[in-house]
């Protein structure tokens, strides 16, 4: 997944998808790579778990699989936790600090 989001324009197609499905034509508009270069990054994308496909009429509708980023995000979670894990026990092997209280008067 991580390679295939690796790719500017992979990352493009999928923020265009967020928006809902859509076909290859659409999905290509305003992009600087032709029509059958989004469709072979669609298929990165799909082999990736991370895009969708469906037919409608002569023409396929693509969109963002939910499972697949849900996955994605549980992958990048777990670098998360682990990096709270250790700032957790670098923090309680410090010393407390403590904080002068002020004088009243």
């Amino acid at each position: 997944m991580l390679d295939a989001l690796g790719d500017r324009t992979r990352r493009a197609i999928l923020q265009r998808l967020r928006e809902g499905p859509k076909p290859v034509v659409e999905i290509a508009r305003g992009l600087p790579v032709t029509r059958p270069a989004v469709s072979q990054h669609l298929r990165v994308l799909k082999d990736a778990g991370l895009v969708i496909d469906r037919a409608e009429g002569n023409k396929r509708l693509y969109a963002v699989d939910p499972n697949g980023l849900l996955a994605l995000r549980s992958f990048l979670e777990t670098f998360w936790a682990d990096a709270l894990g250790r700032f957790t026990a670098a923090a309680s092997a410090q010393p407390a600090l403590r904080v002068p209280r002020r004088k009243r008067g």
